[in-house]
């Protein structure tokens, strides 16, 4: 099979899809790989190490597109690229399409595979393909939330975990799973007081037990969000329903209940958020002021430190491009369940029923079309 590796053209998007030794396993395993010059550079991987790894390099990315049978991408194609999605093409990457109802229309369109990371699916619910970057996300919405509530941004000059005399701030987590899992261990590691709300006993408990002791665990509902929003400096928003758009939990009248200057950090952006106020913002133009409260929406929050979220994120998709290359994207998905969840447009019918549900859409099912 003929894969193509594109440079990444969203917005201060630097990592890669495929690191050098990636592009040798699939060399050696008789595939050709095709990437495109400079992809990865913003991730410390220059040219010469594709090249001794057995890549060609394509200067044009109309050629990466043209010639590949499998594209494999980190976001999803922004405007300027779905005229270069080919039919039948299998597109491997992050799509999100709950949040864009024009770029799961685009792809509908286009007759292409699209084989969306996020939805890729083990039996005990785990996402392998976005557990990587969630952690990422997770550690990074502390470290930007804690930079954001300096005064110099507009912030409540609040220091996370205070100084012997001064209490630590507060740090509200919507959601426990891997974002907010890892948003809580990153900020009660600087010493702020941390609560997770999330509406799975099970996970709760969990949590529980490992948890340090000044993070406290509390069922989300409506009246403990509103609760908890009093007094905050920092919000996280880790909520995730896999394929779907994510629910607004605070609403913008609950925006009042917020210190001026508090931060909110909404990592389910990439889904729609679950702050009603919030919207996708870049790494260049990262935060906005609604109601007196700083709002923090990069979409892609991992591609900050890209070499580290690079090689996290290819550690865990390389086994699936392999795959797909070895078997087609047809006998890959008969015969894994999990990457058959992938699957969330195919050759113009939508095949992931939370996708379709979004945006009331028809559904086909995954089984007919393998």
């Amino acid at each position: 099979m003929v894969i193509g590796v594109p440079t990444e053209v969203k917005a201060n998007e630097y990592r890669v899809s495929l690191v050098p030794s990636g592009v040798e396993g699939l060399v050696q395993a008789g595939h050709t790989v095709l990437v495109e010059s400079g992809a990865g550079d913003g991730s410390g991987f220059p040219d010469e190490l594709y090249e001794d790894a057995g890549a060609e390099l394509v200067d044009r990315p109309e050629d990466v597109w043209s010639r590949a049978e499998m594209i494999v991408k980190v976001k999803e194609p922004v405007a300027s690229e779905w005229t270069l999605v080919r039919e039948g093409q299998v597109v491997f990457t992050y799509f999100h399409f709950a949040a864009s109802e024009e770029l799961t229309r685009a792809m509908m369109e286009s007759g292409a595979v699209a084989v969306a990371y996020e939805t890729v699916q083990w039996p005990n619910g785990e996402l392998p393909l976005l557990t990587p970057m969630s952690e990422v996300a997770g550690r990074l919405s502390i470290l930007e939330g804690a930079k954001y509530l300096e005064r110099f941004y507009g912030g409540r000059g609040v220091l996370l975990g205070g100084v012997p005399g001064v209490l630590p701030a507060k740090v509200v987590i919507l959601g426990g799973g891997v974002v907010g899992a890892n948003a809580a261990r990153m900020a009660a590691g600087f010493g702020a007081h941390v609560t997770i709300l999330d509406i799975s006993l099970p996970r709760l408990r969990h949590l529980a037990d490992i948890m340090p002791e000044n993070v406290d665990l509390l069922f989300s509902n409506r009246y403990n969000i509103r609760q908890q929003l009093e007094g905050a400096d920092l919000l996280v928003g880790g909520v995730l329903l896999p394929g779907k758009k994510a629910p607004n939990l605070v609403l913008r009248e609950d925006l009042t209940r917020m210190q001026a200057g508090s931060v909110i950090v909404d990592v389910a952006v990439d889904q729609g958020g679950c702050v009603e106020t919030i919207r996708p913002t870049t790494h260049e133009d990262p935060i906005y002021v609604v109601d007196d409260v700083i709002h923090y929406g990069v979409a892609n929050m991992p591609g900050a430190v890209a070499r580290t979220s690079t090689l996290a994120l290819t550690n865990a998709t390389f086994p699936y491009a392999l795959r797909l290359a070895d078997l087609g994207w047809r006998e890959a998905c008969r015969r894994d369940p999990a990457l058959a969840l992938g699957l969330n447009v195919v050759e113009g019918r939508v095949t992931y029923p939370g996708l379709a549900e979004g945006f009331d859409l028809k559904v086909t099912a995954v089984e007919k079309i393998l």
